[in-house]
């Protein structure tokens, strides 16, 4: 199963309610809450990436689009992993990969009523 969940923005602007998240050091809104389902992503501070961390530049300079997925392994296996898989918090794992140009953030949830704390249940996105 691969269903659409968010597409992620990469902003300089502190927004309200957002969440740190530790492992890719940056804060994120909760796309739940908004009627685009729009997470905006602001990292910490912007510092030069060397090449080994190609990865944490693509997610910090590139928008991307968000899928929830049955089995995150499955998902993500023979694609270009740029960054994960990891537990951002007690919902989940994700990991984001590169496919044709656009970075894809794969979500396999274990909670799907909360997303950092905030209780606000998944539902599939509307028209």
């Amino acid at each position: 199963m691969r269903e659409f969940d968010h597409i992620g923005i990469v902003t300089d602007e502190s927004h309200e309610g957002e969440s740190w998240v530790e492992f890719s050091r940056v804060w994120v809104t909760n796309p739940r809450l908004h009627p685009q389902r729009i997470e905006y992503i602001r990292p910490e501070v912007m510092p030069e990436v060397d090449a080994a961390e190609v990865g944490l530049w693509k997610l910090w300079n590139l928008p991307h689009v968000a899928y929830r997925v049955d089995d995150l392994d499955a998902a993500i296996e023979g694609e270009d992993v740029i960054f994960g898989p990891f537990e951002p918090d007690d919902f989940g794992r994700v990991a984001f990969v590169h496919k044709d140009g656009v970075v894809v953030e794969f979500i396999e949830y274990t909670k799907l009523d909360s997303w950092f704390g905030q209780e606000t249940p998944w539902q599939p996105a509307g028209p």
